[in-house]
């Protein structure tokens, strides 16, 4: 058989064509989903058919903004337990969602899954569905939370 001789410098302009041709292919394989952070993790995308475990409650912290990121956890388990969590926490203590940070005093110590919390409480209070505010979640945007709003811890009134 007969091998096709290419001068060297077209081989290289090919090569580089074919370098320049898959880039994008390569690029959106490994192209992280979520505003760079990585693959999406773990969640739920549907409720448990029965209750959902009590998250630790604010007065075991001291500082207010995770007292605040703990009381929202309370109130807004529904919403947590369908999200991700961007700390990769599943990974690598097998949380299932969001809402299993505050089950713990896992969250108390992660900035990444107290701003999800407040982020999932602003988008909840604007009426937004668990299924939006993930996809709020998947593109990053609980990275832009302000979290100045939450440094003083205020209980909720007795009910």
């Amino acid at each position: 058989m007969r091998r096709l001789r290419i001068p060297a410098g077209i081989g290289m302009l090919l090569g580089g064509a074919m370098v320049l041709a898959l880039l994008p292919l390569l690029a959106a394989r490994g192209a992280p989903q979520s505003g760079g952070i990585g693959v999406v993790p773990a969640y739920h995308n549907e409720l448990p058919k029965g209750p959902l475990p009590a998250t630790l409650g604010p007065k075991l912290f001291t500082e207010p903004l995770v007292q605040n990121a703990y009381a929202i956890a309370g109130r807004i388990k529904k919403i947590l337990y369908q999200q991700p969590c961007y700390c990769h926490c599943d990974r690598s203590i097998g949380h299932g969602s969001l809402l299993d940070c505050y089950v713990s005093k896992h969250a108390s110590g992660c900035d990444i899954c107290l701003r999800e919390t407040f982020y999932a409480a602003q988008q909840s209070s604007k009426g937004k569905t668990a299924a939006q505010i993930r996809d709020g979640i998947n593109r990053g945007d609980w990275q832009n939370v302000d979290t100045s709003r939450y440094q003083k811890y205020s209980p909720a009134p007795a009910k």
